[in-house]
Parts: C-alpha cells; structure tokens; sequence
C-alpha cells in the first residue's frame, strides 16, 4: 500500500470511531502498522511521511482504548505515539498526543492534570494553525471548568467551541459542545434549559449516526428526571443508555450508567435491585482503574446497606470508600463519608453502637467542613454530635452543638438568599454570552450565505476550514459556452438600465437550469455564460446534463422578445475533456477553469451558428459511451472545420 491508501485507512478508523464501531476502528488501525511494520511493503514517502502514518496509528489505538474504557492501554498508546512525535520533529501530530492524554486523565477524574494537558495543546492547535483541532481542545477545557464548578469558564469556552464547530461546519462538534453547554444548566439546576440543550445534542447525533454520541446524551437526560424526581423517566433513560454503551462495548460509560439506574432504584426503595446494580458497578469501575467513581459508588453501596439496617455491612463499605477518597486527595466527598461513618457509629439499633468512635469521627468532620467552608454540612455535624451527647447524657456539650446547628444552619439560610443572587447574576452573564455567541453565528452564518453564492458550496467550505490555495485537476468534464448574437448592437438600441434587466433575467433563469441540470455555473463576462457539469463535484454523467441544460437553454432563448420588441439567438458551445480548477485572486477571488477542454467549448461556441447547439466530437462520444438511457436527440454531422487554434475539427450540431 501507499501512503494515501494507507492515510484513507486511518480515516476510516477515525470515522468508525467517531460512531462507535470501534472493533472496526481498531482493525483498521492495526492494519496500518502491520504495513508499516511488513518487511515485504514498500511504502513510498519521506520519512516524516511514513512516522506521521505510525503516530496517527498509535492514537488512534488509544483513542479506541480510551473511549472503550482502557485507559492504561490508552496512555501506552499515546506515550509511544508523544514520543515518536518528538524524536522526529513531527509538530502536526503532537497536539493530538496531548489531547489524548487530557482525554485520559479527565476519564481518570485528575482534572488539573487534564486541564494542562488541554492548554498545551490548544496552544500547539493554535500554534499551527489548526481551528478543528483547537476548537476540540477549547470546549474540553469547558468540560474541566465545568467539573471544577467554575460554570461561567465553562460556558464562556462552550460557547466558544460551539461557535467554531459552526463555522467549520462540524455537526458532530457542534452536537458535543450543545450537550455540554446543557450540563452547566443542570449543575446550575435550570433543568428546562438543559433538556433543551440535550435534546438538540440527541437529535443532531442520532442524525449523524454517532451512537456513542447519543448514548452520552441519553444518559445525561436520565440524570435531569432523576434530579426532578421522576425516576419513571430516568429509568428509562437510564436504561436506553446502557443498552447503548454495551452494544458500542464502551465499559466506563457502561458502569456510570449502571451506577445510576442503581442509585434510582434506591431511591424507589427496591434495595435488592439498587445493590445488583451498585455492585456491578463497582466491579467495572475498579477494572478500569476509575478510582474516584469506584469510592462514589462503594460510598453509594454503604448508604443502601444503612437503609437496610445492615450496619456492620454500612460501615464497611463506607469506610473503603473513605480510604479511597483521602488516597486520592478529594476533600469534599471524604468529609461527607467521615460525617457518614460518625452517624452509623452513633446509631443506637447499631450493635456496633460506639460514642467514642462517633464523636471522634463527627469531630474530624466538623473540623473539615470548617477547613473547607461547606457550612450546610457542617450544621449537619453539629446536629448529629448533639444528638449523641444527649444519648450520653452529656447535656452541656449537646446543647452546645445544637447551639451552634441553629447559628449555622440560620447563617446558611440567609446565605442561601445571597447565593440565590449571585445565581442569577451568573445566569443574566450566560445569557449575555448565549446572545452574543448567536449574534456571531447570524453573521457568520450570512457572511457564508453570501460566500457560497460565490462559489461552489465544496469549495467555500474549504477555504472556511482553512485551505489557502485550491487547485483540481477534473479529467472528464463537459464545458459550456453560450453567447448573444449582435449584442453589441442590441445594446445600442436600449437603455443601460434595460440592458441590465434583460441580462439579469436571461441569466437567473439559466442559473435556475444549471441547478436543475447539476451544472456549476463559473460566471459571465458581458453577454456570454460559462457553466460545467463534472466540477468540482465528479459527475459520471457530465456529457448527457450538460446536453439537458444546453437544450433547455435553447428551448427557451428560441422565442426571447425584449421590451423593445427585438428578437433574441444566441450560440452554444460544449465539448468535454480535462479542466484544471481552482481560486485566484486574494481580493474578490473567483473560482474558474483553466485548459484546452475551455479553450475548445469557447471555439465551439464562437463557430456555432445562431440558435443552435455546436459540439466537438469529443463531446459526442463522451456523450454517447456515458448517457444512462436512451436520449431523445440527434448529432447532425456539420464535417470537418477549420477552428482557430485548433485546426481542422469534426463537429456536430445538437438537436432534439
């Protein structure tokens, strides 16, 4: 295999990954290294060529991994592929490298590790000048932001990233950055705004194909019902997902989803069934290595057992779960186990029933949540060592901490008015910023209307993507040149404003033909039209559309009168062959055709006659070999002519 055939490859992988077929995307990937690896391939290119090929190979692997849920095999991967980057200067493929770490270690919930990942990465994007790539970068900065309760960072990188996607044109990007500006309403509790923000990201991944997409989503809607308290309808949800991530064979998706619908029938009080799908949970998790959604689900695990009076089994999930959180340094959710621990050993019907256990463990909480500012927890503390003290009958120290509970608790309430304002403050920002973004993107979507009136729609879509010189080589192609007869002295004979009128009308209803037809029009100069059928969209059938549209042409140009009363003929020429298309010009640039297949289309039509069709014979065998059935038109043979430029030439006129 060759370079290219191999790149395409990669490509493939890509797509299926994107998709979630990632069996596919693995085989393809291997694939690749095998031939590069093979002693027999002969794989033509330079070096830097070849070793790109091998590193784009490599994260793909560890995207595959990544996304499945392996996620040390996914930092092998991406280290062997940072390395093959830096040994041979490959800066186009070393942003990729880092994103794929920032990837894995936001799976890995180390989120400051993630996030400088991130930012060296989006400033190589940026560096090289590569927008798709920094707009990925930009909105999983968002994502950290957004896990380290910073919502309006988060917001503001969505936003942006969204944006980006937009002017790329990248539906998938943009589907990602919509449901993850719905995530910062649901942790901002706006759960209508979220659920209309997820319901966009669905519907734009279930158009895409993009199960894996969906399945993120679908869960992310079951989470909202379950905060609103209908867990009819998070069950649901809940349930589609994780038929959706098993099916893709995504393991870590698969556990949080399971950890959920666990949770949800804890909250329905069917505890056998909570702790069926707790316990599997865990068990996934702590095969991935996950080790923060392992401790919340064992912590998870523990609530339910207390539920069930089964508190020696309580305690020691609680108490796992706790050594993992102050293994892994998380603050937060150790204080709440600690406070957890100190109320189960102060449980009366606990046959493990220890106040000293209890009030050691209820005061290391209340120091921490001290420590940490989380003052509703900390009310909470005082109230269980209150109530702890009074089964001890140690009534001043109990009635000190239920003292110090109505302080707290009556200091939060009044808090909690402020936060409410702050909140809304936070929201009218993000409201601000939503209307800006769509500002942007109304100007930006009609600066692109205007642009794809220029040009062909492909083709402006690579210049927005970035590309700053496009040239195509079309091999077969059918050209088309029409031109008014005695222009000049119709031109003479009516106003200026007449005279634009009657062209404006001739050639929007040409335009409209070449629509019909599949014919790219390239432009007029004065009175006459160019169009082509085959660019930049390959067309099979170039010859046999481009004959429609030239007769239809005809047909309509056969009984033109203006508003003068003067009768109108024009010429057409067609003849087929190779073009070379492309943009030139910095300043209103233009796209247009260049070579010897233009050359003869334009003699064709200045050695036509008035009112009818002249073709090359070219144009006629390309015409006759390609037609998809048989077409009701005849080629009248006009001999062998002398054509400028071209010497002696065998043509034909078209008719019905």
């Amino acid at each position: 295999m060759n370079i290219e055939e191999l790149q395409a490859l990669l490509t493939q992988a890509d797509e299926h990954n994107k998709s979630g077929n990632y069996i596919e995307a693995e085989k393809l990937a291997y694939e690749v290294l095998a031939e590069l690896d093979s002693a027999t391939v002969s794989v033509e290119g330079a070096l830097s060529e070849v070793e790109t090929l091998r590193v784009n190979a490599l994260l793909s692997l560890g995207t595959t991994a990544w996304r499945r849920g392996n996620y040390t095999t996914s930092l092998d991967y991406a280290r062997q592929a940072l390395a093959l980057a830096e040994e041979h200067s490959l800066a186009e493929v070393t942003p990729k490298c880092l994103h794929l770490f920032g990837n894995v270690y936001a799976s890995l919930s180390n989120y400051p590790c993630a996030l400088e990942y991130y930012v060296q990465a989006l400033a190589a994007f940026e560096e090289l000048g590569d927008k798709a790539g920094a707009a990925r970068v930009t909105g999983n900065i968002g994502i950290m932001y957004d896990y380290l309760s910073d919502y309006f960072c988060a917001l503001e990188y969505y936003g942006k990233s969204l944006t980006a996607f937009e002017e790329l044109g990248d539906k998938a990007g943009a589907a990602r950055a919509t449901g993850n500006i719905g995530i910062v309403y649901k942790n901002l509790s706006d759960y209508p705004r979220a659920l209309e923000y997820y319901g966009k990201s669905l519907t734009a991944f279930e158009e895409l194909g993009d199960k894996a997409g969906a399945a993120r989503v679908t869960s992310n809607i079951g989470g909202v019902y379950y905060y609103l308290g209908d867990y009819t309808k998070a069950l649901e949800y809940y349930v589609k997902a994780l038929a959706a991530h098993e099916e893709l064979g995504d393991k870590a998706g698969a556990a949080r989803v399971t950890s959920s619908i666990g949770n949800v029938y804890a909250k329905l009080s069917d505890y056998s069934r909570a702790l069926e799908y707790l316990v599997k949970a865990l068990a996934a998790h702590e095969e991935l290595g996950d080790k923060a959604a392992a401790a919340l689900t064992t912590a998870n695990i523990g609530n339910v057992y207390k539920n069930l009076s089964d508190f020696p089994l309580a305690l020691e999930y609680l108490v796992k779960a706790l050594a993992v959180y102050e293994e892994l340094g998380e603050k937060a959710p150790a204080v709440g186990v600690t406070g957890n621990i100190g109320s189960l050993y102060g449980t009366k019907d606990f046959a493990g029933y220890n106040a000293v256990l209890a009030e050691e463990y209820l005061l290391k909480a209340i120091v921490m949540n001290e420590e940490l500012g989380t003052k509703k927890n900390l009310y909470e503390n005082h109230k269980a060592i209150a109530g702890l003290y009074e089964n001890e009958e140690r009534w001043k120290e109990s009635q000190q901490h239920f003292k110090k509970y109505h302080e707290i608790e009556k200091e939060v309430q009044s808090e909690e008015a402020t936060k409410q304002a702050q909140l809304m403050e936070h929201r009218r920002k993000i409201q601000e910023s939503e209307r800006d973004r769509q500002v942007k993107l109304a100007r930006f979507q009609e600066q692109e209307k205007i642009l794809h009136n220029i040009l062909p729609a492909q083709i402006a879509e690579r210049m927005i993507a970035g590309e700053t010189t496009i040239a195509d080589t079309h091999k077969n192609v059918s050209v088309f040149f029409s031109d008014i007869v005695g222009f000049t002295k119709l031109s003479q004979k009516i106003t200026a404003e007449e005279l634009v009128g009657m062209l404006n009308g001739i050639f929007s209803q040409f335009d409209q033909l070449c629509r019909k037809h599949g014919l790219e029009k390239i432009k007029t100069i004065g009175d006459a039209y160019m169009a082509v059928s085959g660019a930049p969209t390959p067309q099979e059938h170039h010859a046999q559309s481009a004959a429609l549209f030239a007769l239809e042409v005809a047909d309509m140009m056969k009984n033109y009168i203006t508003t003068t009363g003067e009768r109108i003929d024009i010429r057409i020429g067609l003849h087929s062959g190779t073009v070379v298309a492309g943009i030139i010009g910095e300043n209103k640039f233009s796209y247009d055709l260049w070579g010897d297949a233009v050359n003869t289309a334009s003699r064709m039509e200045s050695h036509g006659e008035a009112g009818k069709i002249h073709v090359s014979e070219k144009f006629r065998t390309a015409l006759i070999s390609t037609a998809t059935n048989e077409l009701p038109i005849r080629f009248i043979p006009r001999g062998e002519m002398d054509i400028k430029g071209k010497g002696k030439m065998k043509t034909y006129f078209l008719e019905k």
